[in-house]
């Protein structure tokens, strides 16, 4: 949706993208434009986003290379993360003018240097400011403002805490709450390690959903099969798996039929592979280097033979001086064309 869209009721505006049940997490230093181009040539369907960019950066950074996308990405989503309501509200117009479709706010990372800036994880202390920005992104832009975070942080972590977080927030209109189902601990634990020690509490997740059924609640955390994901639906609306996404990134080729009723044959891995040919080709003549691109690639043949040759192949060649899609092209020599029937899904 852009400025220009035709007007909509305050309702439709507000609806998260169609109601999609199943998205690819925000990660940092993973989910850029060369990453969602590639999952694109995977599922046609299935929610993108951005890495977290911070408004500061937004409101005082290069705009075309922090946010800049190929159409082909949408439906997509900017995470932001900030505190200041009117930085949020000026990163939420230039991302409807942009052509996003939804803008999210961070509430969830636990990293030290996003605790100094006061946003991430250590919002969930203050739902109001939360809550206050969430408004201030709402008043400035016609597209669906949501969050992401967490079920508790650090001691804060009753489930009447977590209610009091979502209530304060929902009462500006926020229809979407994205719930990694474990807590954050904003000391003593790294990022990676708040992404695993922290016990996951899907029942907290599916409470909620119960407790506040009028919104959209979507689970995140440990889900690492379509198949896992279809039976969180049976409790909530939409599921978010992220380090799946990255490591095992073909199992998206069941998620247009499975979960978006569109049964076009996906893609098969090498017709992924050679999709990417030309979108490679576009971005080495601009100066990218192969690797950038690459580097998402690695994992397209995992648990397939021939797998540990391609990405060797890659890392080895994709950093040289002038290396392009020929690269790409002589590893995908190195791997046996397998049925598309047998290569569906990992």
């Amino acid at each position: 949706m852009t400025a220009g869209s035709v007007l909509m009721s305050i309702s439709e505006q507000r609806t998260p993208v169609k109601g999609r049940p199943l998205s690819v997490a925000p990660m940092m230093d993973r989910t850029d434009r060369h990453f969602r181009y590639f999952m694109r040539l995977i599922t046609r369907h299935t929610l993108l986003y951005t890495e977290m960019v911070t408004t500061a950066a937004i409101v005082h950074g290069d705009r075309a290379h922090l946010l800049g996308f190929s159409p082909e990405e949408k439906p997509l989503a900017l995470q932001v993360g900030g505190d200041n309501p009117q930085e949020l509200a000026l990163a939420a117009r230039i991302a409807e003018d942009m052509g996003y479709d939804e803008i999210n706010l961070n509430v969830g990372c636990p990293s030290s240097r996003v605790q100094e800036g006061n946003f991430g994880a250590c919002l969930m202390l203050q739902p109001e400011r939360v809550a206050e920005g969430i408004a201030a992104m709402m008043a400035a832009t016609t597209l669906p403002v949501t969050v992401k975070h967490r079920i508790g942080v650090d001691q804060c972590d009753r489930y009447e805490d977590l209610t009091r977080f979502v209530e304060i927030v929902a009462a500006t209109g926020c229809q979407r709450f994205s719930i990694h189902a474990r807590k954050a601990w904003l000391q003593g634990l790294s990022p990676k390690e708040n992404r695993d020690i922290p016990p996951l509490r899907y029942d907290v997740v599916y409470q909620l959903k119960r407790d506040f059924p009028h919104l959209f609640i979507e689970i995140n955390g440990g889900i690492t099969t379509l198949e896992q994901a279809h039976t969180h639906l049976e409790k909530v609306d939409a599921v978010m798996i992220g380090r799946a996404a990255y490591d095992h990134p073909y199992l998206f080729a069941a998620a247009d039929s499975l979960f978006f009723g569109d049964n076009t044959p996906p893609r098969s891995r090498h017709e992924v592979a050679e999709a990417m040919l030309p979108y490679i080709d576009y971005w080495t003549a601009k100066g990218q280097k192969l690797n950038k691109i690459t580097r998402h690639m690695l994992q397209l043949f995992a648990g397939q033979p021939g797998s540990r040759h391609w990405k060797r192949h890659l890392t080895e060649n994709s950093c040289l001086p002038e290396a392009g899609s020929d690269v790409v092209r002589s590893a995908l020599q190195q791997i046996p064309v397998i049925s598309h029937t047998n290569s569906v899904g990992d």
